[in-house]
């Protein structure tokens, strides 16, 4: 690991691994938290109504577009249904890697009137695509080679 004022890097080896944004303290003594709601997405899709109590919360949200969304869902539905519905989103965002697509897509709801919901918007935006290329084309050599390398090395 190294710590640097602005960044937390993760190495294995000499290979970097990753990179965290890092927040210093408030003069009033008031504590940052940087929380990467990549991280926490899993436990909050087991448990939404997490969401609604997490001292966290305000800084799991990736862009204001979701802070905008998570307000109007809360003063609309239910806790238990905003929550829900806010987790939704972000499990889209994280799983189809669409951040900003989706902040987009939020915003235009906002601006329509309606209330974001996960179905809608997974049927709207574009799906990255997750296949593997099918044109790799993998020669393997025959298993007397390795006889003959081993010879020659020994």
């Amino acid at each position: 690991m190294h710590i640097y004022d602005n960044r937390i890097e993760a190495y294995l080896g000499s290979s970097h691994v990753v990179s965290h944004p890092r927040a210093r303290g408030q003069k009033s003594g008031d504590r940052v938290h940087v929380i990467n709601y990549h991280h926490v997405i899993h436990a909050l899709k087991r448990k939404p109504g997490a969401l609604a109590n997490s001292i966290y919360r305000d800084s799991l949200f990736p862009r204001t577009e979701y802070v905008l969304v998570w307000k109007a869902l809360q003063a609309t539905l239910s806790r238990r249904d905003a929550c829900r519905r806010m987790v939704d989103i972000l499990f889209l965002a994280h799983e189809e890697n669409a951040e900003a697509e989706l902040a987009s897509l939020m915003a235009d709801d906002l601006h329509q009137g309606r209330l974001s919901d996960a179905r809608d918007l997974k049927a709207l935006f574009v799906p990255r695509d997750h296949s593997l290329p099918k044109d790799v084309v993998v020669n393997l050599p025959a298993l007397s080679c390795f006889d003959t390398l081993l010879e020659e090395a020994g």
